[in-house]
């Protein structure tokens, strides 16, 4: 079977949970660490599925990676090849599919809700959680605008745009990958990004962000369970 491809941007986002599930369900996988200067493959058609992690940056920023996977996103579509993409990864997977990211009406950081859109796409991905709320979690300041024939599949008030699905691929802003190391990493870094920013019912502080850890991590473990289930369904075997 060929590899998932991991596209990792930052050593704090890591694959996370990804991999360990990939690894449970006895899928092999290929790191390839942006961060430490890995080249964007030339060829899609060599991975069952690729998936993008988060990152600090934007994909608005001038980096000379972001115009070289999008072409590999690109390709990856025209074959069926799955793409999942997480806050950072989703945004990129937007912009290659013609979409547009933004900075957002506010920051969200944090444990959070993702409401799932009541239709038949929201109950493919979300099975037996599409009627409830759904545990996530958040960090970010961006947002993205919705593909040509994507639909929306979860939303919250904060920012509207939160779960995509493409047929096959799966765009969300939210974090489902978390695990307890990233938590705390990440919650070393929370003064930096929210310099000047009040402390809202969007953005968490650290201390709550860890207490909360214990009851909100199991949740979001049934979500990622559910959702990734779904996704590999459609790996390129």
């Amino acid at each position: 079977m060929k590899p998932v491809a991991i596209v990792r941007f930052s050593p704090d986002e890591g694959p996370g949970y990804f991999s360990a599930f990939l690894d449970a369900q006895g899928i092999p996988w290929h790191l390839i660490a942006i961060d430490l200067g890995d080249e964007v493959p030339s060829d899609a058609g060599e991975f069952s599925g690729i998936c993008m992690m988060g990152g600090p940056m934007s994909v608005n920023d001038p980096l000379p990676w972001v115009q070289k996977l999008c072409v590999m996103i690109q390709e990856a579509f025209v074959k069926d090849i799955p793409l999942i993409g997480h806050c950072l990864g989703g945004q990129l997977i937007c912009k290659a599919l013609g979409g547009r990211v933004r900075p957002n009406a506010v920051k969200e950081i944090g444990w959070s809700q993702v409401f799932p859109i009541r239709s038949a796409e929201a109950t493919r991905w979300f099975g037996p959680y599409a009627d409830r709320a759904l545990t996530v979690f958040q960090w970010h300041g961006e947002t993205f605008s919705i593909p040509m024939q994507a639909q929306l599949i979860g939303s919250n008030d904060y920012c509207h745009h939160q779960i995509v699905s493409f047929g096959p691929h799966l765009i969300m802003l939210c974090h489902i990958e978390m695990t307890p190391p990233m938590v705390a990493s990440w919650c070393e870094h929370w003064g930096r990004e929210t310099d000047g920013l009040p402390v809202q019912p969007n953005i968490q502080k650290p201390e709550v962000i860890l207490n909360q850890m214990d009851e909100a991590l199991p949740k979001l473990r049934q979500l990622a369970d559910q959702l990734y289930s779904q996704w590999v369904t459609n790996l390129k075997y």
